[in-house]
């Protein structure tokens, strides 16, 4: 198994062939970075094998829970800022990545479209070349497989009406559970709604999130952190942040799915205005009307509460649509406030986790890389036969081949085929590359089957020549792809 070290600046790939074993996976002691001594096994049981995404605050890590039945996926963020922060700066970032947790363990338990929180728990560890120890911060939280919608977005083109207005009343039981809490999200918009593969929708990185219990927050004022567009005004300018502060990013969020466009693209600053009926002319009346007055510019003149806007989504639509005007865009940004923060107050998260279209996976073990191995050569050699077999011409036959050998390699990256697919795929592919071959007497079974038959009498029957040649070549592949994992892992050790 290979286990990345998730000190900054090392991000070694460390491997242990003894942990692939799940026995000694489970039981094993502390391992530590054969570059810089780093423990690995986080809080003795998260074992982080990929990097995910990486901020000024920290990372974020795919890891495995070796103390779960199915060693389970989670989500692992470490905070470890860098640059030159002063100290009111890394209170407020440090304030920010336990009120994650905090919000998580309050809020995630509790509500099935929100992350659950795992663990949370301090790292102190000795540093060589600073002459003093480092201190980590690390948040463990559940793995939502699947896609954010700015990724969902990039590969499908916009969505429909019926999609957002799928989205809205989703984000909406969100927020109006979130509300009632007393917390503000303050950080919507398509990167941080999740779709699983099963379509379910989380609203993720409650980094973010302002308490708005009476007492907590001095002045009310915002800490000036809020992504490119989706802000309202009185966030933007560092004031007081509402229930309908998240509403407004909402409703900005669903105009960005509904034409593809950005926030700048639908927005006229020069006229106040938003232009984006240009771009979605056959909008319904309702979500029209309803998406106007979610972009109000005054919270006062916004819906005030989520369970508002649901009722407006599903009430008879009447009156003359609403006109918006709104201040123009300012990008993402984190910047100093005249008023002081509490030293609990949350500044921005780890920025971290954008998963792939196809969900994450821990990288590919030894044993089973020779499982890989053996199956593209048992059924490269059983389709090369097959395309010498139909094409005589050695040029066609090496193509069809090498195309399709290269999708099988593909198809195991991605893991689209892997375990017990590989003995279902080559016991089916058998039956129709053997009566393919014995059809064809000049392909390369007719040739060999009178030489080998001579002498061993079993290989009278083509399908054991086949049979035989397919599996000496996945023998032979697994002798290479493991000569070459050794050399290689010889290498790292020396390095």
């Amino acid at each position: 198994m290979d286990i990345l070290c998730t000190r900054p600046a090392c991000d070694r790939l460390n491997s242990f062939p003894d942990l692939d074993n799940r026995n000694t996976l489970q039981t094993a002691q502390q391992k530590f970075c054969t570059r810089c001594g780093m423990p690995l096994i986080l809080a003795g049981r998260y074992l982080p094998v990929k990097l995910l995404g990486q901020g000024g605050f920290g990372a974020a890590f795919l890891a495995l829970d070796r103390f779960t039945p199915t060693m389970r996926f989670c989500v692992v963020k470490q905070f470890q800022p860098t640059g030159n922060l002063n100290a009111q700066q890394l209170a407020i970032a440090e304030g920010l990545f336990e009120r994650e947790a905090t919000v998580l363990e309050q809020l995630g338990n509790k509500n099935e479209q929100i992350p659950d929180l795992y663990a949370f728990f301090p790292l102190i560890v000795d540093n060589p070349q600073a002459g003093k120890p480092d201190q980590f911060f690390y948040l463990v939280q559940e793995f939502i497989n699947g896609e954010n919608l700015e990724e969902e977005l990039a590969r499908t083109g916009p969505f429909s009406e019926v999609a957002v207005k799928e989205v809205m009343e989703e984000m909406l039981k969100v927020l109006q559970f979130v509300h009632s809490k007393g917390s503000i999200h303050r950080d919507i918009k398509p990167s941080n709604i999740m779709r699983d593969r099963e379509g379910k929708l989380y609203l993720l990185d409650f980094g973010a999130v302002k308490q708005i219990a009476a007492g907590n927050v001095p002045g009310g004022g915002s800490t000036g952190i809020y992504s490119m567009g989706f802000a309202p005004p009185e966030q933007m300018s560092g004031n007081q942040v509402y229930p309908a502060t998240d509403l407004y990013a909402l409703g900005v969020t669903c105009l960005y799915l509904l034409t593809g466009k950005s926030a700048q693209d639908l927005y006229d600053p020069y006229h106040t205005t938003w232009n984006w009926r240009t771009y979605v002319p056959t909008v319904s009346d309702r979500l029209g009307q309803v998406l106007d007055r979610l972009l109000l510019p005054a919270p006062k003149d916004r819906y005030q509460s989520a369970i508002e806007v649901l009722e407006a989504l599903n009430a008879p639509v009447s009156g003359p649509v609403i006109q918006t005007q709104t201040p123009s865009i300012s990008p993402t940004k984190i910047q100093p406030q005249s008023q002081t923060p509490p030293a609990k107050s949350p500044p921005p998260a780890v920025k971290p986790v954008k998963p792939s279209q196809t969900s994450p996976k821990n990288p590919f073990s030894t044993l089973e890389l020779l499982s890989n191995a053996a199956f593209l050569g048992f059924e490269g050699s059983l389709i090369g036969i097959a395309a010498t077999s139909l094409f005589p011409a050695t040029g066609i036959s090496a193509g069809i081949t090498g195309m399709a050998i290269a999708g099988m390699m593909f198809a195991q990256a991605r893991r689209v085929i892997e375990k017990w697919d590989f003995l279902l795929i080559a016991g089916i592919s058998l039956i129709p590359f053997f009566f393919l071959t014995i059809l064809h007497k000049s392909s390369i079974i007719g040739q060999l089957q009178p030489v080998l038959s001579a002498s061993i009498p079993i290989f009278q029957n083509p399908f054991f020549v086949i049979l035989v040649i397919a599996s000496f070549v996945g023998l032979a592949l697994i002798a290479i792809v493991a000569l070459f994992r050794l050399i290689y892992q010889l290498l790292m050790n020396l390095l």
